[in-house]
């Protein structure tokens, strides 16, 4: 059966060859959804033959089920620029695409922080739900930590092999993700009209800290599980306190 590999993009030249490498022969089409990329993300995705499509950014989860109504196929392999199919994977979706004859299959995620594999704070195995019909399955339409929803209530069959994700190439860049990413939180505590103490930011804090680095073994991740979980404990932090800034006014 026929597959599209599907893709959103911004400014991604220093992630998206290794991406497109490891999708073009098994996608049999490649469309790139690009919020009006200002590098090479265009001319790099040309070179693989993918279908560029420009449109304004939505939110992640709006811009991914915008993507994914322009491919041609009901068949769906969705992959973000900072991901690569390892062999193992590759040769597993080749299997299946074959005779596809489930609706949903997942598989798991490796981390690299700064080039080293990350194995525990939550972070791996870190299953994802990625190749789908469209038909049953689709992402929900939130701005940050997007998921995909299955309508027909089928467990997805896993498939071998990790999705690499090299998500950040420095602590700072770390950092920086992170800050938006509490941004967008907050804003959507904002929305919910979400009732915030004085206390809560810090409570969950150092929640967030104990969690991912002691009860989930971050610890066993080294020096960068540490940084790992400051910062994503800050996160929690400024989430909350942005939140509650908000709320008062």
């Amino acid at each position: 059966m026929l597959l599209s590999a599907v893709l959103i993009t911004y400014n991604e030249e220093k992630s998206i060859e290794r991406c497109l490498k490891s999708i073009h022969e098994i996608a049999d089409e490649i469309v790139v959804v690009d919020s009006y990329s200002t590098d090479h993300t265009i001319e790099i995705c040309q070179k693989y033959g993918a279908r560029i499509v420009s449109y304004e950014f939505l939110g992640y989860g709006s811009q991914k089920r915008f993507a994914i109504a322009q491919a041609s196929y009901d068949y769906i392999l969705s992959i973000d620029a900072d991901e690569e199919l390892s062999d193992t994977l590759r040769q597993s979706i080749i299997k299946v695409k074959n005779n596809f004859n489930h609706s949903c299959y997942s598989f798991n995620r490796l981390n690299f922080y700064c080039n080293k594999p990350i194995h525990f704070g939550g972070w791996y195995p870190n299953t994802q739900l990625r190749l789908f019909n469209r038909k049953y399955a689709n992402w929900n339409t939130n701005d940050v930590h997007e998921k995909i929803m299955v309508t027909d209530h089928k467990k997805p069959i896993h498939l071998n092999g990790n999705l690499n994700h090299y998500t950040c190439q420095t602590i700072s860049e770390h950092q920086e993700k992170e800050m938006k990413y509490a941004r967008i939180n907050a804003g959507m505590l904002i929305q919910k009209k979400t009732k915030i103490l004085f206390l809560t930011p810090w409570i969950k804090k150092y929640f967030r800290f104990l969690k991912t680095y002691l009860i989930k073994f971050g610890i066993l991740d080294g020096y960068y599980g540490f940084v790992i979980s400051k910062t994503v404990a800050k996160s929690s932090f400024l989430k909350y306190s942005i939140a509650r800034k908000e709320l008062k006014k």
